[in-house]
């Protein structure tokens, strides 16, 4: 587990930790299904489940849709991050011969001599039966600001050694992939409701993995008891329920990265925020994080702890001044 979440986090911790997620994101579920006109989750997901406005028509409209969510999102990079990549990044589709066995999307790392952009490569097959609903905060979960900008910084900061420019950290990448997430929602995108809806299924299903994969390992928690927790709180369905059941059992505590990164992140951006007051920098503080390369969290806290105090001590004067 520590491995997974590179904290010193119990499994009692994030098992809590985990209901009071589920719990907050149902709230703010409910009200997307009351805006909507539905009196509750049940027969808002009854609703939309089959609704074919809400699935792909072509494969081109998956593309399409990727495209133009992190066209959207790029204009607003200057206004979160001081060092942009240099390392361009595509949508392209995923090969069909890997369609059966590929997510809905997955990001691709740039080349480190500059001679392949990065690539979220999109899923496009059986496009019919595949929902519109996750399709924007997924492009900026494996496109920018999430994947995208983490990898190629990391490749392009030239006092990281090799290996520290290509390092992998479940808990930070996917953390901050998770985070990224929630940055679209801050800069006022997710303006369509079921978009939205889908951006909080999103961050239940990192949610519901607190609580299921602590509730197996540590609490002894039957098979049965994950299905009935995913089908009370989850809107997945069957087939999706018992693929991430078995993923629990076979892998533990290796889904536990998203979230726990996630929350990691928020609260070393509050503590930053509370510390420094008018003088907190959402630029500087996203650069912080991003400029050390992949690190566990423990380490990424001692890192933003030590610049928290480094910004608020005074500045030296300029060479030649006098001390008052």
């Amino acid at each position: 587990m520590k491995k997974s979440t590179t904290t010193n986090l119990t499994p009692d911790q994030i098992h809590q930790l985990g209901l009071v997620q589920v719990q907050e994101i149902e709230g703010r579920m409910r009200e997307v299904a009351a805006q909507l006109g539905y009196k509750d989750l049940k027969s808002f997901n009854a609703a939309i489940t089959p609704d074919p406005r809400l699935h792909a028509h072509s494969r081109k409209q998956i593309l399409d849709l990727y495209t133009k969510y992190i066209d959207q999102m790029c204009p607003k990079l200057p206004d979160l991050f001081g060092r942009l990549p240099k390392a361009k990044l595509e949508v392209l589709p995923v090969e069909e011969f890997r369609e059966k066995e590929t997510p809905g999307a997955q990001y691709q790392d740039p080349a480190m001599d500059g001679s392949r952009p990065g690539h979220v490569m999109v899923n496009t097959g059986d496009f019919e039966k595949r929902s519109l609903l996750a399709i924007e905060t997924i492009a900026y979960h494996e496109g920018v600001p999430g994947h995208h900008m983490q990898v190629a910084v990391a490749q392009e900061m030239p006092r990281l050694p090799p290996f520290r420019q290509n390092e992998k950290f479940g808990a930070y990448g996917e953390g901050w992939a998770l985070y990224a997430e929630r940055l679209g929602n801050e800069l006022g995108f997710y303006q369509d409701p079921y978009s939205y809806y889908g951006h909080l299924q999103n961050d239940m299903l990192r949610a519901n993995r607190l609580v299921v994969d602590t509730g197996l390992h540590s609490k002894h928690w039957t098979r049965q008891q994950v299905v009935d927790f995913f089908h009370e709180h989850s809107p997945e369905d069957e087939v999706s329920v018992q693929s991430e059941t078995d993923r629990y059992i076979v892998d533990p505590a290796q889904a536990l990265g998203y979230k726990i990164g996630q929350l990691e992140i928020l609260k070393l951006r509050q503590y930053a925020k509370d510390q420094l007051g008018d003088k907190f920098d959402i630029r500087a503080f996203h650069d912080e994080v991003l400029n050390g390369g992949a690190l566990p969290m423990d380490v990424l806290k001692e890192r933003i702890e030590d610049w928290v105090a480094l910004q608020k001590t005074p500045s030296a004067p300029p060479k030649g001044d006098k001390q008052p």
